[in-house]
């Protein structure tokens, strides 16, 4: 884990409990088990919502990995806590839940 994810984790954890998980040479973002988004260098890219699209209109859309088949926001407006608490709690009740883990 690095200082940037230490960074993301401590910002974002006023909306609820935030997890950060290695994948692929990057790291997912998880709030309160649902995913949120990516970590990939020093950038945060968060997930395509209807909430994320009104709040970041103005954000960079960009795919956050070689290979991504999805664009998403660049976020760095990490002093907004009002845009932050609204943001998260938009994409949470928007994003599914997460999927159970069938038996193999």
């Amino acid at each position: 884990m690095n200082e940037f994810n230490e960074y993301v984790r401590e910002v974002f954890s006023a909306a609820g409990a935030i997890d950060i998980k290695p994948m692929m040479g990057g790291f997912l973002v998880y709030l309160n088990g649902k995913l949120i988004g990516d970590v990939c260098g020093n950038e945060l890219f968060l997930k395509r919502t209807p909430t994320s699209d009104r709040l970041l209109a103005g954000s960079e859309l960009r795919y956050p990995y070689e290979g991504s088949k999805t664009p998403m926001h660049v976020f760095d407006r990490f002093e907004d806590t009002d845009l932050i608490a609204e943001l998260l709690e938009g994409m949470y009740a928007e994003l599914p839940e997460k999927k159970p883990k069938t038996a193999k």
